[in-house]
Formats: C-alpha cells, sequence, structure tokens
C-alpha cells in the first residue's frame, strides 16, 4: 500500500459526507429537528396541507391564497393517465406495486409534452404533473390487479382526500383525508435520503426528470429504505397483545435483532415526525375499535426506552403502517404511499441539482490484485 493510500479515510456509505449544499431541507438528528425550507416540521404538520406544502418545496415560499388556489388546480388537471399507460399497469398487474410504480413513471416519459426540456419551469411542470400522475398509477394498479375499473379522480377533493377516494371509491372522512394529508407532509422531503440522491445523481448525468424520478421510485423499493413501514406492521401482528411486547423486545435485542421503527440514519433523538403520525394513530384506532395497535406500539415504545440513550428512538414509519392498515391498505402498498408523498422532495433535490450541474461521480479505493500479466486461455491450468 502506497503513503498516499494510507492517508485515505473511506467513508462506507459516505456517512457524514457533504457533497453540496441544499436550501430545501434541514436536518439535525441530534435535536430532532426538521425543516422545510426554513418551517419547522412541526408547523407544517400543525397547519399546512400538502399542497401547501408542495408550492413550497417548489417554489421556494409558501403560496398566497390566490398562488395556492391556482397551483391546486394545475394538479387537479394533471390527474390524467394516458391510455397506453393504463396498458402498461395491465400487462405488469402481477408485479409488486413498486416495481408497477417504477415501471409505469419511465412510461409516462415517453408521453410528456416536455421529457426533454430540462428548463426550470419545464421541470417544475412536469413534476407538478408526475405529483398528480403517481397517485394514481398506485390507485389505478391496485384497481386493475383485483378485477376492478380506476376510480374516475374527484375535482372536488384535495390531493390526499382523492388518493383514498381513487384507492377505495369511497370519499373518506374529513379526519381520514386530514390525517392522511399530514402523512404526505411528513414525508414530502427529508434531504439526501438514498431515493432523493439517486435522482440527483442521475440528474447530475443531465438526463430528464422521469429518469431521475424513475431511479428514486428503484431506491426507495430496496427494504433498508422504504419498507419500515410494513415491516412495523408485520410486527404488530406478530406480537397480538400489548402484555407481550416487553418480551419481544427482550427477545430481538438478546439475538441482536432490530426492532422495527425503531432508529434512523440520520436521528439520534425521536424523529420529530414521529409525534404527528402517533397521535392520528391513537385517535383512528379507538375510532375503529382496534385500540390494540396503538396499545402495542405504546407498549414496545417503553419496553425501547433503555435504548433511546444510544441513539434508537422511534422513527415516522413506526406509525405510519398502523395508519394505512386501519384505512385498509393493503400492506404492500405501504411504500408506494411514500413515494406518492415523496414526489415534491424529489423534484426539488432535481431542480437543486441542475442549478448549478455537476457530475457526481465518487472514488472507490482499489484493493484488489497486484497488477499481473495475462495469460492466454490456451495456457490457462
Amino acid at each position: 500500500m502506497s503513503e498516499n493510500e494510507e492517508r485515505i479515510e473511506i467513508q462506507r456509505g459516505l456517512k457524514g459526507v457533504y457533497f453540496d449544499r441544499s436550501k430545501v431541507c434541514f436536518i439535525d438528528g441530534r435535536a430532532g429537528e426538521l425543516l422545510y425550507r426554513g418551517y419547522s416540521i412541526h408547523d407544517l404538520a400543525a397547519h399546512s396541507s400538502f399542497e401547501e406544502t408542495c408550492y413550497l418545496l417548489l417554489r421556494g415560499e409558501l403560496p398566497t391564497r390566490s398562488q395556492l388556489d391556482a397551483f391546486s388546480a394545475e394538479l387537479k388537471s394533471a390527474r390524467t393517465l394516458p391510455e397506453p399507460v393504463l396498458d402498461v399497469i395491465r400487462i405488469v398487474k402481477e408485479a409488486h406495486p413498486m416495481d408497477v410504480l417504477r415501471t409505469a413513471v419511465s412510461a409516462l416519459s415517453a408521453f410528456d409534452p416536455e421529457t426533454a426540456d430540462k428548463s426550470t419551469e419545464a421541470t417544475l411542470r412536469k413534476g407538478l404533473r408526475l405529483t398528480a400522475q403517481v397517485p394514481m398509477i398506485v390507485t389505478a394498479h391496485e384497481r386493475i390487479r383485483h378485477g376492478q375499473t380506476p376510480v374516475a379522480p374527484d375535482p372536488s377533493l384535495g390531493h390526499a382526500a382523492n388518493f383514498l377516494y381513487m384507492l377505495t371509491g369511497k370519499t373518506p372522512s374529513a379526519d381520514t383525508a386530514r390525517l392522511m394529508d399530514v402523512d404526505m407532509v411528513l414525508h414530502a422531503e427529508h434531504g439526501s435520503n438514498a431515493s432523493s440522491f439517486a435522482a440527483r445523481v442521475v440528474a447530475g448525468t443531465e438526463a430528464d426528470l422521469h429518469g431521475a424520478i424513475t431511479a428514486a421510485v428503484a431506491a426507495l423499493a430496496g427494504p433498508a429504505h422504504g419498507g419500515a413501514a410494513e415491516n412495523v406492521m408485520h410486527m404488530a401482528k406478530e406480537i397480538g397483545d400489548p402484555s407481550k411486547a416487553a418480551e419481544y423486545v427482550k427477545t430481538k435485542r438478546a439475538n441482536r435483532e432490530a426492532v422495527m421503527g425503531f432508529g434512523h440514519r440520520v436521528y439520534r433523538a425521536e424523529d420529530p415526525r414521529a409525534r404527528h403520525m402517533r397521535a392520528g394513530v391513537e385517535r383512528l384506532s379507538r375510532e375503529m375499535g382496534q385500540p390494540q395497535w396503538y396499545l402495542i406500539l405504546e407498549a414496545l415504545v417503553e419496553a425501547m426506552k433503555p435504548y433511546a440513550r444510544h441513539g434508537v428512538n422511534v422513527n415516522v414509519d413506526f406509525y405510519a403502517g398502523v395508519v394505512y392498515y386501519l384505512n385498509g391498505i393493503p400492506a404492500d402498498l405501504f411504500v408506494p404511499i411514500f413515494a406518492v408523498g415523496r414526489v415534491p422532495g424529489w423534484t426539488a433535490s432535481v431542480l437543486e441539482q441542475m442549478e448549478n450541474n455537476i457530475l457526481i461521480r465518487p472514488l472507490t479505493l482499489y484493493n484488489g490484485p497486484e497488477p499481473r500479466e495475462y495469460v492466454p486461455i490456451e495456457r490457462r491450468g
């Protein structure tokens, strides 16, 4: 090993490495703080809507009433899928919903009139269209794979309510729609996570937005990134009763196995998004006559308290999966719902990358064989 190689420090997974600046998202993992363009996630979850948060992420400022009305109208007008894309969904309907979503987003690039236009305004328009179209893909696939006709969007409903309506064919209650709206606000952006970074890498090659979002969906599909919500619900079902939570945690920790929904690559304190879903789970589980799910989760939180000082705290996915389950949403749609909310954040990441674009091309330190002579195949023993 050369002297230079001895001085090289490998940061596996790029942990702790700052690769660029961003005006979109601030995260303080030790304090448990999350800001979207300077606004606390607590204020946005309590007072904002997904549409307003989407405008903030894409345009940089909170909208006026007239700006928000115009933006919401644009989103509603973009709730369309080309018939050939629906045909693609029908062809691949037996695949996992995330695979269907990835394929359909890629297919949309063939029908978007501005696919090749990489200007800021065109990218904003494409991002808005994809924000409206991704929930349509998810809901259309869910209907098609069960032999049903996709539900047409309801122009009287907001983004979150319309998503639930297209998924079930029933208009959700105001409380149910609001909880889904909060969930989408909480998931709309989260810095340079794996899927957003994948989108930036693709944008760095000067590829189009559809290519970048397709890559983001592919990255999100991996269980190390987007699968926690689904796994938490499996865990809650396995435990079955709040009285069994402590023993479950004890066994998992003794076997050095993770307890789903705890710990985060960034946060050492509790994920600031979690508290907003906790209240929703408590209310929804009691309303639906299934309080055991909330009680199981809280028993798990209590059992995990000794590990909080080591930075193993509850994250947003711990509660999100139960919200989806109580709404009758199949477990394999939990990650696609994450994608439904994250499109504006992915688009904002791509826009930032495009502002001062550079090819993202890190290095790997070679540790393979020393230089050796090529031996023709006839002489290999």
